[in-house]
C-alpha cells in the first residue's frame, strides 16, 4: 500500500461512509466530498477532510467530473475511489482521474466503456461463447423500428438502456402499445441516469431468477471468483433483497455460471472488482445479462460469507499489489442476506419519500451488519437514491441467517420518513422466501396475494391512544395531569392512520397507568419513560416501544410491527372534499420534466399528463377520470411537493 496515502472518495451515504472506514484501516487518510444537500451527512464528518463540490442535483455535484477533479487537487489526494452509482461506471471520469495523475480505483477506462455499453458487452460475452438472449441492439433508434424489432424478436421484450443498468431505463412490455408509450419515457430515463439515451431490446424472460458472480482481477493476470449471489427479490427492477450463496443451485450449475463470469473477465483484461449478472430459467439455463465494472451495494453479503473485506482488496489492487488471495484459498462459509432499506411508501407502488428523520435506532443484535450513514435529524431529500441504510444478517445457514435478518429489520426504528421496512418484513416472512422458491416476479405475486391496506392491530390502537393522551395530558386531562382527588373521568382520543378512523376511551388510573376501551377490547396499559424508547405494560406483559414526534403525528414501532397516527381530523372537514377524485396530484415530492396536456383538451382515463422525476425515476402521472381539462397548476422545471394539485379534470365532458 505505498502508492498513496491520500485517497478521496467521490461519494455519498452510507458506501462513503463504508469506504472511509477500510481506507483509515488500511492508515490512508480520507478527504469526503458533498453537496449542498449533504452539508450535515455523517459521511462528511467521518473522513479526515471535507470539500463542497456544488448544489444539490447530482449533475452539480457528484457527477461533476472537473469539481471533483479539482477536490483531489487541493486536499492532495492521489486515489479517487468512485464508490457505485453516479461516475462509478463513466469510463470518461476515469480517464479524467488517469490524466490528472490520480489512480482511479476501478477497471481501466477502455474495460468500463466495453461493459458499460450493453450492447457492446453482450456481443463480446457472444463471441466468447456465453449464452446471451436474442435481442436487437442497432443504431436506429425510432419508433418504428423498435416496433419491428419487437415483433420479431416476439413479445414480451424488455427495453433497456445501453449506457448503463439498476433499473433506469428499463422497461417490460407486452405490446405494441406499450412499447411506444414506454419508449419515450425509457429513453429520457436513460439520457438522465447516464448521459445516452440509446435502448436495446432483449427477448424477456418472464419470471427467471437474477443470479450474479462477484469476481475480482489484478494487474498481473490472475482472476478469482468469491462465489455466487442470489438478487431475485427485485421492484422495478432494483434489487431489495440479495443473499449469498444463492439457494438452490446444484454444483454443476453453479460451477457453469463461475467459469462464464471468469471468461467474462478474461475476455476484456479485467482489474479490479466487478459482478457478472445472468439470468437463469426453471430448466437451468442460464443467459449473461450484463457487468457491472464496479463495487455492487449488495458487496457486503459476499464479505459475510468469505470473512474478506472487498474494498481492501480494491485498494490493494489499486496500488498494483497482487491479489490477496488464490482461487483455491478462497472458502464460502455460512449464509448472508441483505435487506435494502429505502425511503419508499410500499403500499403505493413503492414511491420515493422524502423527510427529515426525527428518530434512528439501529438493531443491535448478534450476526448483523448495518451500512448507514444516518442519524435523527438527516434530511432525506429527493436529489439521490432512495437507499437509505442496508440491513445485512449472517448465519450458519439460510433460515438462520433469515430468522437473523428478519429480526434485526423489524428492531431497527426509522421514524420522520416512510420506509419499506414493513414490506421487507413481509417478504422475509413469506412461505416462498423461506423456502427460497422465487424469481424475479417475486414482489408481483406477493403483492397479488397479500391484503394491503389493512387496518391497524387493535393493540396498536389502544397503545396509541395510550401514548397521545399521555402526551397531550394537559389538553385531555388538564394541567395538573398527575394529581387528583376525585375519580378519573374517561376520555374519548379520535384517531387516524392511512385511511383507518377510530375513537378510543382513555381513562387514568394514575399518572402512569390507564384503563383503555377500543371497540369491545378492554387494556390496562402502564407506561414509563419519556424518551425514544418508553418501557410499556399491556395486562401484565412487559415490552418495550419506540415513539416519535413530528409536530402532531405519532411513529410507533413495537414488536416488529411500525406505524403512524395523528388525531383525526373533523369528519365534516374530510367529507368536503368532493372533488379531490378529477383532481390529479403528485404521488411524491418531485421535479415536473413533461407536460403532455392543455387547458381544454378532451382526455381518457389512464392517458399520460405529465411525468415527475424523483429520486432518480420517472413517474406517469395518469388521469383520473375521461372528461376535459380544465386547468394546469403547474408547469416543466417546477419541484412539486407531495400530494400538490397538478392537473385538474372535468369530468362532465368525459
Amino acid at each position: 500500500m505505498a502508492s498513496f496515502s491520500t485517497i478521496l472518495i467521490s461519494n455519498r451515504g452510507e458506501i462513503a461512509v463504508r469506504i472511509a472506514r477500510t481506507a483509515r484501516k488500511l492508515g490512508l487518510r480520507t478527504v469526503a466530498v458533498y453537496s449542498d444537500a449533504d452539508v450535515s451527512s455523517p459521511h462528511v464528518r467521518v473522513a479526515d477532510l471535507a470539500v463542497n463540490i456544488g448544489g444539490a442535483p447530482a449533475s452539480e455535484s457528484y457527477l461533476n467530473t472537473k469539481t471533483i477533479i479539482e477536490a483531489a487537487r487541493t486536499t492532495g489526494s492521489e486515489a479517487i475511489h468512485p464508490g457505485y452509482g453516479f461516475l462509478s461506471e463513466s469510463a470518461d471520469f476515469a480517464e479524467a482521474c488517469l490524466k490528472a495523475d490520480l489512480i482511479f480505483v476501478g477497471p481501466e477506462p477502455e474495460a468500463i466503456r466495453l461493459m458499460g455499453d450493453k450492447a457492446t458487452a453482450k456481443r463480446i460475452m457472444a463471441e466468447k461463447g456465453v449464452p446471451c438472449l436474442p435481442g436487437y441492439d442497432g443504431a436506429a433508434q425510432d419508433e418504428a423500428t423498435f416496433a419491428s424489432e419487437a415483433d420479431r424478436i416476439g413479445y414480451p421484450v424488455m427495453l433497456k438502456a445501453t449506457g448503463g443498468g439498476g433499473g433506469k431505463g428499463m422497461r417490460l412490455v407486452y405490446s405494441e402499445q406499450e412499447l411506444r408509450e414506454g419508449l419515450p419515457s425509457a429513453q429520457a430515463e436513460a439520457m438522465k441516469a447516464f448521459g445516452n439515451p440509446q435502448l436495446m431490446l432483449e427477448k424477456a424472460i418472464v419470471a427467471p431468477r437474477h443470479v450474479e458472480v462477484q469476481i475480482f482481477a489484478d494487474t498481473l493476470g490472475n482472476v478469482v471468483h468469491l462465489g455466487d449471489r442470489d438478487c431475485s427479490i427485485q421492484r422495478r427492477h432494483q434489487k431489495i433483497i440479495e443473499e449469498a450463496p444463492a439457494p438452490n443451485l446444484d454444483p454443476t450449475l453453479r460451477q457453469e455460471i463461475a467459469q462464464a463470469a471468469l471468461i467474462a473477465a478474461q475476455a476484456i483484461s479485467y482489474r479490479g472488482a466487478g459482478t457478472v449478472e445472468f439470468l437463469v430459467t426453471a430448466d437451468r439455463r442460464f443467459y449473461f445479462l450484463e457487468m457491472n465494472t464496479r463495487l455492487q451495494v449488495e458487496h457486503p453479503v459476499t464479505e459475510m460469507v468469505t470473512g474478506l473485506d472487498l474494498v481492501e482488496w480494491q485498494l490493494r489492487v489499486a496500488a498494483g499489489e497482487a491479489l490477496p488471495l488464490p482461487q483455491k484459498q478462497i472458502v464460502l462459509n455460512g449464509h448472508a442476506i441483505e435487506a435494502r432499506v429505502c425511503a419508499e411508501d410500499s403500499t403505493a407502488g413503492f414511491l420515493p419519500q422524502t423527510g427529515r428523520l426525527t428518530s434512528w435506532i439501529p438493531a443491535t443484535r448478534s450476526g448483523i451488519r448495518i451500512d448507514h450513514a444516518l442519524e435523527k435529524g438527516v434530511h432525506v431529500t429527493g436529489f439521490y437514491d432512495s437507499m437509505i441504510a442496508k440491513i445485512i444478517g449472517y448465519g450458519e445457514d439460510r433460515e438462520q441467517a433469515r430468522q437473523i435478518t428478519l429480526a434485526a429489520v423489524k428492531d431497527t426504528f426509522i421514524a420522520g420518513v416512510e420506509t419499506n421496512q414493513a414490506f421487507l418484513i413481509e417478504c422475509m416472512q413469506s412461505r416462498s422466501f423461506a423456502d427460497a422458491e422465487f424469481a424475479t416476479d417475486f414482489i408481483e405475486r406477493l403483492l397479488a396475494e397479500s391484503k394491503r391496506d389493512q387496518p391497524p392491530d387493535p393493540l396498536f390502537v389502544i397503545l396509541a391512544a395510550t401514548i397521545f393522551y399521555r402526551h397531550c395530558s394537559s389538553r385531555y386531562a388538564g394541567p395538573l395531569f398527575g394529581w387528583r382527588n376525585s375519580a378519573w373521568t374517561a376520555e374519548l382520543v379520535e384517531l387516524q392512520s392511512g385511511d383507518w378512523f377510530g375513537g378510543i376511551s382513555v381513562t387514568p388510573l394514575s399518572g402512569t397507568q390507564f384503563s383503555v376501551l377500543y371497540r369491545e377490547i378492554r387494556k390496562t396499559v402502564s407506561i414509563c419513560g419519556d424518551g425514544a424508547q418508553l418501557n410499556v405494560t399491556i395486562d401484565g406483559v412487559q415490552s418495550v416501544v419506540a415513539q416519535a414526534w413530528d409536530g402532531n403525528s405519532l411513529t410507533i414501532q413495537w414488536c416488529g410491527k411500525r406505524r403512524s397516527f395523528t388525531e383525526s381530523e373533523p369528519i365534516l372537514a374530510r367529507n368536503t372534499e368532493a372533488n379531490t377524485a378529477f383532481v390529479a396530484s403528485a404521488p411524491m415530492p418531485g421535479l415536473v420534466t413533461q407536460v403532455n396536456v392543455s387547458a381544454g383538451d378532451v382526455i381518457e382515463k389512464g392517458a399520460i399528463l405529465l411525468i415527475l422525476e424523483a429520486m432518480k425515476m420517472e413517474h406517469m402521472v395518469r388521469a383520473p377520470v375521461s372528461g376535459r381539462v380544465a386547468s394546469i397548476k403547474v408547469k416543466k422545471g417546477q419541484q412539486v411537493a407531495s400530494r400538490e394539485s397538478l392537473v385538474e379534470i372535468d369530468p362532465e365532458t368525459g
